[in-house]
């Protein structure tokens, strides 16, 4: 194992949120370098591509501060997690969980993929209160009925957002 913490927090982040971004921002204080792990998942039926994905991604650390983005990077994946994490010499997977519910699928992963890799650890960290009900797929709901979803995403999301909504209704 390297002398620096590696820690991997893979999602689909379609499209990354407030709350992404925040236990990002959290993991990277208990890591050295940070791998944000964009997920192909077509299971999820994505309304952004993975090059979208990643490109927003990307454009959000450009705005966070200066030593988050230093040592945080963002790459696409499509592997079993455990392998990706062995491939970029990670020993640490990050969860963020929003509530109860999410605690028995993100209990159930953790132990597959301890009994896959015993030499990597998943870290939980719970969503700050302000973000605790903020998932992706209601960001998108709320988007696709015409709602305010700027307390969710940031401005350059919400855009983004907004324009494929139009472009997937016909009307761009």
């Amino acid at each position: 194992m390297s002398a620096n913490r590696t820690g991997v927090y893979p999602g689909t982040f379609d499209p990354i949120t407030n709350g992404h971004v925040d236990i990002i921002g959290r993991a990277a204080k208990i890591v050295d370098r940070l791998v944000v792990a964009v997920a192909v998942n077509a299971g999820k039926d994505p309304l952004f591509t993975l090059d979208e994905r990643v490109a927003m991604v990307r454009r959000e650390f450009e705005a966070m501060d200066g030593d988050v983005a230093k040592r945080t990077e963002v790459v696409p994946f499509e592997s079993l997690l455990v392998d990706f994490v062995g491939g970029v010499d990670a020993s640490i997977i990050v969860r963020g969980l929003r509530a109860v519910s999410d605690f028995e699928y993100e209990f159930q992963m953790a132990g597959m993929n301890s009994r896959l890799n015993p030499d990597v650890e998943t870290v939980f960290l719970m969503a700050s209160d302000r973000h605790q009900f903020i998932a992706s797929r209601f960001v998108k709901e709320i988007g696709r009925l015409g709602g305010d979803i700027g307390h969710f995403v940031s401005p350059r999301v919400k855009e983004q957002l907004i324009k494929r909504v139009a472009e997937t209704n016909g009307g761009g």
